[in-house]
C-alpha cells in the first residue's frame, strides 16, 4: 500500500510542509525512520530525532517550533499522537479487509452467511448458525451450532465459539479465545469424589467488546454469561459461569471473575486481580493490579487495592506500616525488656 503526502494531509486535514507527491508505504517510529516510511512525533523528548530521521513523511503538532531543518515533509495537526492513531486505524482495516471464501472450509448447509463475508480455511460453520454481513473469520476458526455473530465482527484465527451463544456487532476476538466452554460446576458426592453439573446455558458478548487471545469465557449452568457492550478484555483472563460483566468495564491480563459475580459498568480492573464469585463490583470502581476481592464492593467510583483488598490509601497507609514491621518488633522486644527491668528493680 502505498500514499502520497498529500493524501494523507487531507486525510487528516494538516498543513503541509515539503513535498506533496513523496511516497510512503510503511509506518514507523521516528528513531527507527526509513526512506518511504511515516512517523509521526508527538513526545517532546524525541524532538532530537526529528532532525535527523530518513522517515520521508512525519506528522507534527501545529505548535512545534522547528529548531533546525528539516529534510523530511511535514503535515502539521493539532494533536500529532491522536492523527497518527487515526492512520494505523485506517492502515489495520486495509490490512485486514478480506473477502471469499477459502477452500477448505465447512459451512453447514443450513447455516446463513451475511454478505462480504471473509471465512478462511479450516474453519468450521456448525448447524443454524447464523452469520452477519461484512464478518470476518480467519482460518480454523470454530463456530458451533445455533451461534449468531452479528455484523462487522472479527474472529482470529483458532477462535472457538461452542454453540448456542451470541456475538454483537463490531466485536472482536482474538486467536486461541474460548467462548462458551463449559462452567466449572461439580457437585460433591458423599464418597468424595464429583458429579459433573452439565452446563446448558450459553455466553452473550453484546457490541463493540474486544476479547484478547486465549482468553476464556464459560457458558452459564442456566442462563447466560454476560458481557455487555463496550467491555475490554485483555489476553489470558478467566470469566466463569454466569458472571455479567457491565458496559465499558476493562480488565487486564491473568485475572479471574468467578461464577455469578457482577461487575458494574465502567469499571478498570488491573492484572491478576482475582475476583470471588456471587458478589457485586460497584460501577466506576477501579481495582489495583493482584489485588483479592472476597466480598462485595458496593461504593461507586472508588479506587481498591490489596488482599484482602481495601480503599487505595489505606492500603498504602498499610504497606508503610507492613515496611517497618521489624522495626517496630525490635522496639517492642526493648520495651519489654524495660519492663522486666523495673519489675526487677521494684
Amino acid at each position: 500500500m502505498q500514499f502520497k503526502a498529500i493524501e494523507i494531509s487531507v486525510l487528516l486535514n494538516g498543513e503541509l510542509e515539503g513535498n506533496p507527491d513523496e511516497v510512503v508505504y510503511s509506518l514507523a517510529k521516528i528513531e527507527e525512520g526509513k526512506v518511504g516510511a511515516l512517523s509521526f512525533l508527538a513526545n517532546p523528548k524525541y524532538e532530537a530525532h526529528l532532525y535527523t530521521t530518513e522517515a520521508s513523511v512525519v506528522i507534527i503538532n501545529k505548535s512545534l517550533v522547528l529548531e533546525k531543518p528539516v529534510k523530511s515533509t511535514l503535515i502539521r495537526v493539532e494533536d500529532a499522537y491522536s492523527a497518527f492513531s487515526v492512520l494505523l486505524e485506517k492502515y489495520n482495516t486495509i490490512k485486514l479487509n478480506k473477502y471469499g471464501i477459502e477452500d477448505p472450509s465447512f459451512i453447514s448447509k443450513t447455516a446463513k452467511v451475511g454478505a462480504d463475508c471473509y471465512i478462511g480455511a479450516f474453519a468450521y460453520i456448525g448447524s443454524h448458525a447464523v452469520i452477519g454481513n461484512n464478518v470476518k473469520i480467519y482460518p480454523q476458526v470454530y463456530i458451533g451450532d445455533n451461534v449468531t455473530v452479528a455484523d462487522n465482527t472479527t474472529l482470529f484465527s483458532g477462535a472457538k465459539i461452542y454453540s448456542d451463544c451470541i456475538i454483537g456487532a463490531n466485536v472482536i476476538i482474538h486467536s486461541g479465545c474460548v467462548i462458551g466452554s463449559d462452567g466449572f460446576g461439580f457437585a460433591p458426592q458423599t464418597d468424595g469424589s464429583f458429579q459433573k453439573v452439565a452446563q446448558i446455558g450459553n455466553v452473550i458478548v453484546e457490541d463493540n467488546v474486544e476479547v484478547g487471545s486465549n482468553t476464556s469465557i464459560d457458558r452459564a449452568t442456566i442462563g447466560s454469561t454476560i458481557i455487555r457492550k463496550g467491555v475490554k478484555l485483555d489476553n489470558l483472563i478467566q470469566i466463569a459461569h454466569n458472571a455479567e460483566i457491565g458496559d465499558n468495564t476493562v480488565i487486564a491480563s491473568q485475572s479471574g471473575v468467578s461464577g455469578s459475580t457482577r461487575i458494574g459498568e465502567n469499571c478498570i480492573i488491573g492484572g491478576q486481580v482475582g475476583i470471588v464469585g456471587h458478589i457485586n463490583i460497584a460501577k466506576g470502581s477501579q481495582i489495583n493490579a493482584k489485588s483479592g476481592i472476597s466480598k462485595s464492593i458496593t461504593e461507586e467510583n472508588k479506587q481498591w487495592n490489596g488482599t484482602p483488598v481495601s480503599p487505595f490509601r489505606d492500603s498504602l497507609k498499610m504497606q508503610a506500616v507492613y515496611r517497618r514491621l521489624p522495626e517496630l518488633e525490635k522496639r517492642i522486644e526493648e520495651l519489654e525488656q524495660l519492663l522486666r527491668d523495673l519489675k526487677e528493680t521494684i
